[in-house]
């Protein structure tokens, strides 16, 4: 069993004991189920971006001199102390993150475009009349499902393996607007092998999420939307344990959270996010990310 099934089992059971003395307080104050809705309440944000990086631990990035700008996020957002990624190697972290399953990918091999149609949060957006977009780097053309290109990896970009989700959801970073306020409501950033750390050093990939994301983010802090930063997986030498800061008006500025989450915890905080009724996969029985959150 993963170090994050371990927590997860561990939390579980924690969480079902604090549920069982909610429900008896409630018993005797008529408020319990309002107070526990208000305490778990995420905020409802115009726009979300969500950036994932590769193959580093916490230590390797949070505080490192290597990463002074997503250290200055740290400080003017929210950061995750506890979160944990599923499983090595990369492919099947991306999938859990976007779907709730790794949906029975194990490697980093090829899959076949389109090879399931289970619901993700894509597929979840698109059904609920909200806006979706992916922006990828060095992707060689939009929609193109090709496995690799230079810089560019497949395996990074699970929506091209869901048939609910159109091709031409999947833009070029270069198709990233400049114009914020036409964002979809929610989108993911891949940068390429380089730009996410994965074949370069986490002071590539900082300046890049500098040069690339700060006007961004600087955006959100005044315009209710969120940056999300994130990686799929730490460097296989820190119980999976990676980095994970959110930032914009909606977080409390140097809040952080010891709570333990992972990817799953994170599909589900963005899928309420976005108001969404359902939950993909295993964010079903996951719990949203607390904490953070500006009053």
């Amino acid at each position: 069993m993963s170090g994050s099934s371990v927590y997860r089992r561990a939390r579980t059971v924690v969480a079902s004991a604090t549920a069982l003395a909610a429900a008896a307080v409630g018993l005797w104050t008529g408020l319990g189920g309002e107070s526990a809705h208000a305490a778990s309440a995420v905020p409802s944000p115009d726009h979300v971006v969500v950036v994932v990086f590769e193959n580093h631990a916490y230590s390797q990035v949070i505080g490192s001199s290597s990463a002074p700008y997503i250290n200055s996020l740290v400080s003017g957002g929210g950061n995750l102390t506890q979160a944990y990624a599923e499983t090595h190697p990369s492919q099947p972290n991306y999938f859990a993150l976007f779907s709730g399953s790794t949906q029975g990918i194990t490697d980093d091999s090829c899959y076949t475009p389109g090879f399931s149609s289970a619901p993700n949060l894509a597929s979840e957006l698109i059904a609920a009349g909200r806006s979706w977009t992916s922006y990828n780097e060095s992707l060689p053309s939009q929609g193109s499902t090709t496995c690799s290109s230079g810089k560019y990896a497949r395996k990074h970009n699970p929506w091209f393996g869901f048939s609910n989700v159109p091709t031409s959801s999947a833009k070029t970073f270069a198709q990233f607007p400049t114009d914020y306020s036409t964002l979809p409501q929610l989108s993911f950033v891949t940068p390429n092998l380089c730009s996410d750390m994965h074949d370069c050093s986490v002071s590539t990939g900082d300046t890049w999420l500098k040069n690339n994301l700060s006007a961004y983010a600087t955006w959100a802090k005044t315009h209710n939307s969120l940056l999300v930063v994130t990686f799929d997986e730490d460097n296989s030498l820190s119980g999976n344990r990676i980095p994970t800061v959110l930032y914009g008006q909606p977080v409390t500025a140097g809040s952080s959270s010891s709570t333990t989450y992972d990817h799953y915890d994170l599909l589900r905080t963005l899928e309420d996010l976005e108001g969404l009724s359902t939950h993909a996969g295993n964010a079903s029985s996951a719990e949203d990310i607390s904490g953070v959150w500006a009053s």
